[in-house]
């Protein structure tokens, strides 16, 4: 069986300013020594953003996300995994019309009703080539979403 390799689209190129070494600091995280994340591309199609650091209260923890574009669906899509939780998040998104903002969405363990399903949506903002934000937010009973988390990634070296 033949099989035809996949080409980058331009939705990629998005993705490919991640790669790189990433100094990542949030409020919760201060005193505490920055987490690093290194972000590859497994031949512009696939990024692999690894991290590790230690979480507050909870000791050194790892953390994996995959992100790319599926173009039959015209959507980026992605996965997430933490040592510090056995679930597995899958994403689908969308990026902003001005290229700045990606906005993936999950639904996944309601942090605030154990037993409960709740949505959610996480963004990677980038501020400049050298700054990103990535944060989290939980969509609330009235529809409207709450940022409950965010993180500051500067680009190492």
């Amino acid at each position: 069986m033949s099989m035809e390799m996949v080409k980058p689209q331009a939705e990629h190129g998005f993705l490919q300013k991640l790669v790189g070494t990433w100094e990542v600091t949030a409020p919760e995280m201060a005193g505490h020594v920055p987490w690093t994340e290194n972000v590859r591309s497994l031949e512009g199609i696939w990024f692999v953003c690894e991290s590790r650091g230690e979480m507050p209260g909870c000791g050194e923890a790892s953390i994996m996300m995959t992100l790319g574009f599926d173009a039959a669906r015209r959507k980026y899509v992605a996965s997430w995994v933490g040592s510090m939780m056995d679930h597995l998040w899958v994403y689908e998104g969308d990026l902003s019309a001005d290229g700045t903002t990606l906005s993936l969405y999950t639904t996944g363990p309601d942090h605030q009703n154990p037993g409960k399903a709740g949505e959610y949506r996480e963004q990677i903002v980038f501020k400049n080539d050298d700054h990103r934000i990535f944060n989290s937010s939980a969509r609330q009973p009235v529809g409207s979403w709450k940022q409950f988390m965010e993180a500051h990634y500067h680009r190492k070296g």
